[in-house]
């Protein structure tokens, strides 16, 4: 296999080549350089063993392949490079699902963002939630991915709002406080009736990557956690 087929391979495996191919294709050769080596080295941080325990011989395995990859970039040239994303740019399809991040923690909101758009989705950050109902009204998303504790609208509160617009809106809800009993009676009664799925902070990058790609794609909460 020669070296250009092996950096599409890997590229492809990581979730980068479609993304690289599309900032091409919008912004031109170095924007599409410049996500790949930032995206790499994002992703360096996201496979470290000592950040996934319990998986840690899975995120060394990433890593090692991840390894390849910048090695093999490295000895390439960026001509080389752009040559490997104009092929086949013709057969991109669709456009890409549309994720509303609402999330009033600055740094969440960078992390979300990052791992979220490199993983091909269209993402849009919202910081509260009167801003998250603005932009879910601009911006029309698949999937509204939302805090529960924020200021001037709760995402419960949030999510009722955009229920009245959008019925069948897929919800996601992340907090660090569902063991609060208030919270808990209005998140449970909103999980059992819409059947939104969420997640407790602290919680890892891939179980959060995982069940946005298994719940966007139509899979039920059933279906996710059999």
């Amino acid at each position: 296999m020669d070296k250009l087929t092996l950096i599409e391979q890997e590229l492809s495996f990581l979730g980068l080549l479609d993304k690289a191919r599309e900032i091409y294709n919008e912004l031109g050769s170095n924007g599409a350089l410049s996500y790949i080596r930032s995206s790499y080295h994002l992703l360096s941080k996201i496979y470290h063993p000592e950040l996934n325990p319990g998986n840690e011989e899975k995120a060394r395995e990433l890593q090692q392949r991840l390894n390849i990859i910048i090695d093999l970039i490295s000895q390439t040239t960026d001509d080389d490079i752009i040559s490997l994303l104009k092929k086949d740019l013709h057969k991109k399809n669709g456009r890409k699902k549309k994720i509303l991040v609402v999330e009033d923690e600055s740094s969440l909101q960078e992390i979300f963002r990052d791992v979220l758009i490199m993983e091909g989705y269209d993402v849009r950050i919202a910081v509260d939630g009167e801003n998250g109902y603005q932009n879910f009204l601009s911006f029309e998303p698949d999937l509204v991915f939302t805090d529960i504790i924020m200021p001037k609208m709760s995402g419960i509160e949030l999510v009722k709002k955009i229920r009245e617009i959008n019925p069948d809106i897929k919800v996601i809800y992340i907090s660090g406080f569902f063991g609060l009993k208030n919270i808990k009676r209005d998140l449970t009664t909103d999980i059992l009736k819409y059947g939104y799925p969420y997640l407790s902070k602290p919680f890892k990058i891939t179980a959060m990557l995982e069940l946005v790609d298994k719940y966007i794609s139509g899979r039920t909460i059933e279906d996710i956690h059999a």
